[in-house]
């Protein structure tokens, strides 16, 4: 099964593809004005369950130094442009994202 992220920055929504099929999609909060979230093709190079603090349960790295894919300690922030860089997603939805993708899954960040 190839799953591959597309994160579309307009829309603030990320979505699961599995072999070129989006399966799914959840909101997400995105970088603000002076820190964006960087656009291009990454891949997730690592997991850490329970980081804390802001970045909620799950931390999901991208090969984008500094950069990645996490949960939340503030949901109010989800579907807005409040991050530095990093693409924030409520707790349950990034466990059940990082069940499903691998390190290595391709995260294609668009405008």
């Amino acid at each position: 099964m190839a799953y591959s992220i597309t994160v579309d920055l307009a829309s603030k929504r990320l979505t699961l593809y599995k072999n070129h099929s989006a399966i799914t999609s959840y909101p997400v909060g995105i970088g603000r004005m002076l820190t964006p979230t960087p656009t291009g093709t990454y891949s997730i190079i690592n997991k850490h369950p329970n980081p804390g603090g802001a970045f909620g349960v799950m931390w999901m790295g991208l090969s984008k130094p500094s950069y990645g894919i996490h949960g939340t300690n503030d949901p109010s922030s989800i579907g807005h442009v409040v991050s530095h860089g990093c693409i924030r997603m409520y707790n349950r939805d990034v466990m059940a994202l990082s069940k499903v993708v691998s390190i290595g899954t391709q995260v294609t960040i668009i405008n």
